[in-house]
């Protein structure tokens, strides 16, 4: 069914939500995504939403878990399509498979910016802007999709487009043929008021739906709101502040935020509903709907549950439904089909709903359904050209370390492997990682040993206060393939089986003393009356997937230059030649033996 059809008539009716997703990147992530998705359509959204990467880097993955949640889940799906960068053909067949798939509803995107705007061309000259693609689709499919566009609330990604400008864009997309707006994410309701009224000034009146991510950590919400040029109002700042370090804090405020600016949305009359973005979570945004009393009986008309509630009291049932009990009931009994016994993060404290509650790092649970947690609408935000002045013209190794050496001084911001200057806790390595940039090892993850610190502490803490954090020392470089076989040759003469590894190439090749089950915690938190949350992960399947992206990377950087040009041939020779390899030191009481052993003093090569 379209979205459109199931808008409620009139600002009079309740509200309509929806829910965003990503595919996850491992097999693991996709099944256990599929139970959590399972819990979340107890409570009855008018449909949700499947992101696609940019040039149709999710594109397999994206159509089977838009297939999932519109066949086996009965949940009507806005399939993300985004154009720029897409190979020649892959939208039609995009468009083809969606069709043929029933899916009625697409959010028509341009997707990440070409990289170097200069020298760029596109791989399917129809499609450079969003508003090609809503054109495209009206013109060879009619009425048949749904098409919804996107917004920026505080101004568009690429800085040069002002907000006039972004507005004519606008107009000329729902002139194109859209039929609603999806806003990127925002925390300023003023602000987006001010730019809803300016909106519908411009003679746009199709529905507009906000973008609402409840704030998950700290960190995150840092990174998000600097990769989409979110405004973010004194008051918000001035709560999150003395309360940074604590996560399940930051977690609760964030619920309180989002409650707070969707009531007011909705009392100004301002939308018909609102849009969830995850990150493939799923306790936040049900604790949004529960404090809104939006689940349950005061759920939106079209819940199938509440009827099935409803028969069992006909049916002479002496079941008792409340806002609470019908949403405990639908959520838990749900629960208990869906998560089998062998289901990751099963547990009497730590279920599956909550199990990764805390992501941390690059590094998460590979079997997570939020693992390698993707930025909204696999937009990066980043102006390419700002970047390049940064990562400037690099035409010999040398030249490259002294990139990588001038983020770690803080003299650039960023790396295309680094989107943020170094955190406070990798300041506290940074000789240690300064001596292995200089041997032309590229760091590009790292983090030192933690015995026990307190849970608020500044630099390390995590989780909820009251508890201890623990980290053992790893380091992720890029190195030649002559530097592997040295280590790995160190590491099975003296490693001892204190020190494991993983290590892989653009070509596919990779090797690694990690068993084949094996799981490597480096973060973990230990906190009164819960489990022991394990927040960061290090296995075979986790790196590798990172590895894929790592090495395609150096392809997209590459890009950033002419064919042919001396930094172009550079760049894909890293890529062709180098290896990723990641070194964990188990010794999480010693803060120096990673570091002796990666530097050679274990052996006296050092």
């Amino acid at each position: 069914m379209k979205f459109t059809d199931k808008f409620p008539q009139g600002l009079a009716q309740r509200p309509f939500f929806t829910f965003e997703f990503f595919p996850p990147r491992t097999d693991q992530g996709f099944e256990n995504l599929a139970s959590r998705i399972s819990r979340l359509a107890a409570l009855s959204p008018l449909g949700v939403s499947v992101t696609w990467g940019a040039g149709g880097a999710t594109k397999d993955r994206s159509l089977e878990l838009a297939a999932l949640t519109q066949h086996e889940y009965g949940l009507d799906t806005l399939l993300h399509l985004t154009c720029t960068n897409a190979r020649a053909g892959s939208v039609d067949a995009a468009l083809k498979d969606a069709q043929e798939g029933g899916i009625e509803n697409i959010l028509a995107l341009r997707g990440d910016p070409p990289r170097g705007q200069e020298e760029w061309v596109p791989s399917d000259p129809r499609f450079a802007h969003a508003i090609d693609l809503v054109t495209y689709i009206r013109e060879s499919y009619g009425d048949h999709f749904c098409i919804g566009v996107a917004a920026y609330p505080d101004g568009h990604p690429d800085k040069l487009i002002d907000e006039d400008k972004d507005l004519d864009y606008l107009k000329a997309k729902v002139d194109a043929g859209a039929n609603f707006i999806v806003t990127q994410l925002f925390y300023d309701i003023d602000g987006f008021l001010r730019w809803l009224k300016k909106v519908r000034e411009r003679g746009i009146t199709v529905p507009v739906i906000p973008g609402i991510m409840p704030i998950q950590t700290y960190s995150s919400f840092q990174r998000l709101t600097k990769l989409t040029g979110a405004h973010v109002p004194d008051h918000v700042h001035d709560a999150l502040k003395p309360i940074s370090h604590d996560d399940q804090l930051v977690k609760d405020y964030g619920v309180t935020l989002a409650v707070g600016m969707i009531r007011k949305l909705v009392s100004e009359g301002a939308v018909p509903g609102v849009h969830f973005c995850t990150l493939n979570l799923e306790k936040s945004v049900q604790r949004v709907l529960e404090n809104l009393q939006w689940t349950g009986m005061h759920a939106h008309p079209h819940n199938r549950l509440i009827a099935d509630l409803a028969k069992k009291s006909e049916a002479g049932s002496d079941l008792v439904v409340t806002p609470e009990t019908a949403t405990h009931d639908a959520t838990q009994s749900l629960a208990s089909i869906t998560v089998t016994d062998g289901e990751a993060g099963r547990g009497e404290l730590n279920n599956a709903a909550s199990w990764d509650d805390f992501p941390n790092g690059r590094f998460g649970d590979f079997k997570s359904p939020a693992f390698g947690a993707q930025d909204p609408w696999g937009n990066s935000g980043v102006a390419i050209n700002e970047m390049l002045k940064q990562w400037r013209n690099p035409k010999t190794l040398g030249e490259l370390t002294q990139i990588f050496l001038d983020h770690l001084h803080s003299k650039i911001s960023t790396t295309p492997f680094s989107p943020t200057p170094l955190s406070p806790e990798s300041l506290t390595i940074l000789p240690e990682l300064e001596q292995l940039t200089k041997r032309g090892w590229w760091t590009v993850g790292s983090q030192p040993v933690v015995n026990g610190a307190s849970s608020s502490d500044e630099v390390f803490g995590w989780g909820p206060r009251a508890g201890y954090v623990f980290q053992k020392g790893f380091v992720e470089f890029f190195c030649e393939e002559k530097d592997v076989d040295m280590l790995q040759k160190r590491i099975e003469e003296h490693g001892t089986g204190w020190v494991h590894f993983v290590a892989g190439n653009y070509r596919g090749d990779h090797r690694s003393n990690v068993p084949d089950d094996g799981r490597n915690a480096v973060t973990w938190g230990v906190f009164p009356g819960q489990e022991i949350i394990q927040t960061t992960i290090i296995e075979r399947e986790s790196f590798l997937s990172w590895k894929e992206e790592a090495f395609t990377i150096w392809s997209e950087w590459a890009s950033c230059y002419r064919p042919g040009s001396e930094e172009h041939k550079l760049l894909e020779s890293i890529r062709d030649r180098r290896w990723l390899i990641n070194i964990i030191h188990h010794d999480y009481q010693n803060p120096r033996a990673l570091w002796d052993f990666v530097l050679g003093k274990v052996d006296g090569t050092a």
